[in-house]
């Protein structure tokens, strides 16, 4: 079985969700190409495709299988146009993942401009505010916010955001502006768990940390959420400068306290180290640096 033939067929039926869509696109009998799974298949000892509908479509094992597979053969690819001594441009699949309100106001329009400076190159963003297991879900490259912990990984700093506490301007006027944490027990709150425990914030002060048991009225998982729910006047809410940017700036939300809200967060561009990198996570950094960098030095 000549392995890496069997990969790219295996991705042609994905991708075309059929057998015969597949084998006309090759121009090779459906029995052919049937046999070539089948035969892949059972040399991993595994189903990679199932039927769904009038269709199919990975397993899950398939899916894992798949990003695999991409990789393996733009490296082969990659290798044969060096050892050509072609000087190629960057091209494959180069699969990403960022914070999703993050990924849709910064990340997603470097992309979009990414890709029309290197057409050959086809990326899928993954939106999530969990932390993302390159490795293990075979990812190329994540934004990450906050403090890395993972040695495993190469990363790029492209600057640094902040949490803040805000409100609508009409709640203030009813309710006053705290001016330390301590006055929080006194005010209604929306919390967003997700950043934050539901129940208490920490704040830094001079002499320490300074812990403040809150009672919020309304509790979600989104900053979204949390940010409409304090413009329409439920409450104060705590989130990251750059989900409440565009609030800030239309005087929907104000800031208070700032001098409590602790240092702040880097954002960075984080990819596993290994000995040479492949050249569209390299292209993609070196293209994305100095704009992830603009636009944050833009909302400080």
């Amino acid at each position: 079985m000549d392995r890496l033939d069997a990969m790219a067929l295996f991705l042609d039926v994905m991708e075309m969700g059929s057998l015969s869509a597949a084998a006309r696109a090759r121009s090779i009998p459906l029995a052919t190409l049937s046999r070539k799974i089948s035969d892949l298949e059972a040399h991993l000892g595994t189903r990679l495709l199932q039927r769904a509908g009038r269709g199919l479509v990975p397993t899950e094992a398939g899916l894992d299988y798949a990003n695999a597979c991409r990789r393996i053969l733009d490296d082969v690819a990659d290798a044969e146009r060096i050892a050509g001594g072609e000087l190629s441009r960057p091209k494959g699949s180069l699969i990403m993942t960022s914070p999703v309100v993050f990924g849709r106001l910064h990340v997603l329009p470097v992309i979009a401009d990414f890709l029309k400076t290197y057409p050959e190159i086809r990326v899928r963003l993954i939106q999530s505010d969990r932390i993302v297991d390159l490795a293990e879900e075979h990812v190329d490259l994540a934004v990450r916010i906050g403090t890395l912990r993972d040695s495993g990984l190469a990363a790029r700093t492209v600057g640094t955001i902040r949490q803040v506490l805000c409100a609508s301007p009409d709640y203030l006027r009813q309710h006053g502006r705290p001016g330390r944490p301590e006055e929080l027990h006194e005010h209604f709150c929306v919390s967003f768990e997700t950043l934050t425990s539901g129940s208490n914030w920490t704040f830094r002060a001079a002499d320490g940390d300074v812990h403040v048991n809150i009672h919020p009225r309304l509790i979600v998982n989104t900053a979204e959420a949390a940010i409409d729910a304090a413009i329409s006047g439920l409450g104060l809410t705590r989130v990251l400068s750059y989900q409440v940017a565009d609030a800030l700036k239309t005087g929907r939300l104000e800031t208070f306290m700032e001098d409590f809200q602790g240092p702040s967060w880097p954002v960075s561009l984080v990819y596993p180290k290994r000995g040479s990198v492949p050249k569209k996570i390299r292209a993609f950094i070196d293209f994305a640096v100095d704009r992830l960098r603009r636009r944050l030095a833009a909302l400080d």
